[in-house]
């Protein structure tokens, strides 16, 4: 869902039927629908065993065909045409191969730089994605909510961690945003720590 968009996928290479993601994350458009990229054969073989109307998928796909692209209820428009602009904006970009590298550039400066400010990776660098990344809380009398609102009125805005074993939260290094953006976050983190 997260790296559509953003890490190259050879569906045909890894024998992916399914692949499912959003409109947003990697894209960068914004929220509001969900897409499926699917081998037509396997897709049609799931007629008829949808658990819902509303995500009758092969029902919708069967709509847009014989309707040339209308939606079976009422279409998200304004989405549907922020995610025309943000695949415009990919291929402008480079494409998948393109955004990734900026994506892992973002993320390698992201994680120098806070090593460099006594915060730790919770993985290590070999298994880290370019998505977003994790770091764990640096001493016993770390506030992640007073480093938020401090990183906040600086306008930055992280994440909390989402893993019950360690203390952590999380830092994005997708979206509209390049090597300059991370390194004036890392300012705004240096001066938020002293």
């Amino acid at each position: 869902m997260s790296s559509f968009g953003g890490i190259p996928i050879d569906m045909q290479a890894l024998g992916i039927d399914f692949l499912v993601s959003s409109a947003n994350k990697c894209i960068q458009g914004v929220p509001g629908f969900g897409f499926v990229i699917a081998k037509l054969d396997t897709f049609k073989a799931c007629k008829g065993i949808a658990r819902s109307l509303s995500l009758d998928l092969y029902n919708q796909w069967e709509t847009m065909e014989k309707g040339k692209g209308k939606w079976r209820f009422i279409s998200p428009t304004h989405v549907v045409r922020a995610f025309s602009q943000a695949l415009d904006e990919l291929r402008k970009e480079g494409g998948i191969t393109a955004r990734h590298k900026r994506y892992a550039t973002n993320q390698q400066i992201l994680i120098a730089g806070m090593k460099e400010l006594g915060f730790t990776p919770l993985l290590a660098d070999e298994l880290q994605s370019p998505i977003i990344t994790s770091f764990l809380y640096p001493d016993e009398q770390f506030s992640f909510n007073d480093f938020y609102y401090r990183l906040k009125e600086k306008g930055f805005v992280i994440y909390p961690g989402k893993i019950s074993g360690a203390d952590t939260f999380r830092i994005g290094n997708i979206g509209e945003i390049n090597n300059n953006t991370i390194r004036q976050l890392l300012q705004a983190i240096r001066e938020t720590k002293e």
